[in-house]
């Protein structure tokens, strides 16, 4: 009988990340867990309370940038995140270092509490913020001042909708970290720095 323990060690062992005693502590540090939702993790990923003031004011205070990371189980693009982007070991030394990442179901039922107070499962907090695709990164201000009086989508300073190779994924978080978005888009951003 295939148990989600053996599975998890199966993907692990196929992907080159089954621990062993020779196994850096570093490279231990980015085994990839399965949630019970079928979500691949980082281990590193931010544990919540689903309070997204909270985790933003949290990751301010760490001065990291607060990250919504929205998944799917069975979403080939988001596995491709974890097992490609994530470990890469510049992408993953960047985004640890600089940000903190919740990561939530595109069709959770999780009860998320938003910036604004209200209260909601994940599948309709993704509703509110128009997120339809996975995996879709939302960057949020390194304040949460003011953000209850604006609209949802307004809320983020960027946005990852779906898959993006390597090189584009570490720099959108290059972008978010140096703020680049208050002068140029990210397709600007890209352009500028080839």
């Amino acid at each position: 009988m295939i148990t989600r323990r053996t599975l998890l060690a199966t993907s692990l062992a196929s992907a080159g990340m089954l621990m062993s005693p020779t196994m850096s502590a570093e490279a231990a540090e980015n085994v990839i867990e399965l949630t019970e939702d079928g979500l691949h993790r980082q281990p590193w990923f931010i544990d919540s309370f689903l309070e997204l003031a909270d985790d933003l004011d949290t990751a301010a205070q760490n001065d990291k940038r607060f990250v919504v990371m929205w998944e799917l189980k069975g979403c080939p693009y988001c596995r491709e995140t974890h097992y490609v982007n994530f470990a890469r070991p510049d992408i993953n030394r960047f985004v640890r270092e600089n940000f903190e990442i919740l990561q939530l179901n595109i069709i959770g039922s999780r009860m998320v509490t938003d910036f604004d107070g209200e209260e909601l499962p994940e599948k309709a907090l993704a509703g509110k913020y128009g997120v339809r695709f996975t995996p879709t990164i939302q960057f949020f201000p390194q304040s949460g001042a003011g953000l209850i009086d604006k609209l949802p989508r307004k809320r983020e300073v960027a946005r990852a909708p779906g898959y993006l190779m390597p090189d584009h994924f570490l720099k959108m978080f290059q972008f978010v970290k140096s703020k680049a978005y208050e002068r140029e888009s990210f397709r600007a951003y890209l352009r500028s720095a080839q």
